[in-house]
């Protein structure tokens, strides 16, 4: 999973409330449910310290589904508020989470957000007709980061259906119509695949419309292409069946992922291009050596000693002193993940029943040095 949308976590200044909240917003008592839920976390958050400031702000994000703003759709929601007050991650769960979390804290608690949050898989979905397409891109399901419609030529755009002189002509020059506007589509598509590296490209709609825009899709994304023949662009057109259809293509290539870094892991005697358990782990972090940080999803009570910045990280003192720098307590799962952001790495969360030796931490490495210890 891609976590650089965790970087204005770690650029602002604790201590952090970090809330992870049932905000359901679907039965007859629905704005008094969430009002009490509400109250019930600032009232925990107010109870640890956090300023009335911070906890109003918390207040307020959290119950914008009673003003029948965003919230009014989601089931989860996970928000982490700085000292100053700022919002530094609203993200949508996918479920209501099953164990709602209020914490005030020095580092914000995001294993669990991660746990839950639905997969980060780039991803491209295009509603498309015979006059043009909307195309959409998604950095994850349900959140749009942009969106680009293609308005082509409709000038005789209908097959004539009558005979006479004129109706290869008129025939001719639809199809050439569809053509045409399948090219623009098509380019656009390109242009956004070119930019923002989706994972697939997911493409609803007229069915001659998709066979042409197939046809004129480039090498860039051709492979990418997943087609569906429920959804489409008309106006009512439910759009049910394509979120429905969006949603299991993340969560397959997601579990694709996951089963390729547990693969790598694995094989890492093989390869030497994986590390296992927190020492080695912590001392690749350091090097920026790591690919992809592997956190088991119940990661015990271990801290790490942390110094100014997210890389001087060690596992004890020793590895402070040789550092020449003072270390604070941490736990460990929120120490490795600021590295991991530092380090532009990608993290992945498993059942701790899959890690080898019940390990809390491995890695992808990007490579390995003469030092680099590979294995567990």
């Amino acid at each position: 999973m891609d976590v650089s949308f965790l970087q204005p976590v770690f650029a602002a200044t604790g201590p952090f409330a970090t809330v992870c909240a049932d905000v359901t917003h679907t039965t007859e008592n629905a704005d008094t449910e969430l009002e009490l839920r509400v109250r019930a976390i600032a009232e925990r958050l107010s109870e640890q310290g956090a300023p009335e400031a911070v906890v109003e702000v918390l207040r307020s994000r959290l119950l914008e589904g009673n003003d029948g703003g965003e919230a009014g759709t989601l089931r989860g929601r996970a928000v982490v508020v700085a000292a100053d007050g700022s919002v530094v991650l609203d993200q949508a769960l996918r479920d209501a989470p099953a164990r709602e979390i209020a914490e005030w804290s020095p580092q914000a608690n995001l294993l669990p957000i991660l746990r839950q949050l639905p997969g980060r898989v780039p991803h491209i979905v295009v509603l498309t007709d015979r006059t043009g397409a909307d195309i959409t891109y998604l950095g994850m399901p349900g959140q749009v980061e942009e969106e680009e419609t293609v308005k082509g030529d409709t000038f005789q755009i209908r097959k004539f259906q009558g005979g006479g002189w004129a109706h290869h002509r008129y025939q001719h020059n639809a199809e050439n119509k569809w053509i045409q506007n399948a090219e623009d589509v098509a380019g656009h598509i390109s242009s956004m695949v070119r930019r923002l590296s989706p994972r697939f490209v997911l493409m609803a709609g007229d069915m001659r419309a998709r066979q042409i825009l197939h046809d004129r899709a480039s090498d860039l994304w051709s492979d990418l292409i997943v087609s569906m023949d429920e959804g489409g662009r008309a106006a009512g057109a439910d759009r049910e069946p394509v979120d429905r259809r969006t949603e299991e293509l993340v969560a397959e290539h997601e579990a694709r992922e996951c089963a390729e870094v547990l693969e790598q892991i694995q094989a890492a005697g093989a390869h030497g291009l994986a590390v296992t358990g927190k020492e080695r782990v912590v001392e690749a972090l350091r090097k920026g050596q790591v690919e992809t940080l592997v956190l088991a999803d119940e990661p015990g009570d271990d801290t790490l000693l942390v110094g100014s910045s997210p890389l001087e990280l060690g596992v004890n003192q020793h590895d402070m002193d040789a550092l020449a720098i003072h270390g604070e307590i941490v736990p460990a799962d929120r120490a490795l993940l600021a590295a991991a952001v530092a380090n532009s790495a990608g993290v992945v969360v498993v059942p701790r029943s899959a890690m080898p030796d019940d390990a809390p931490v491995a890695a992808v490495l990007r490579y390995t040095d003469a030092s680099t210890a590979s294995g567990s």
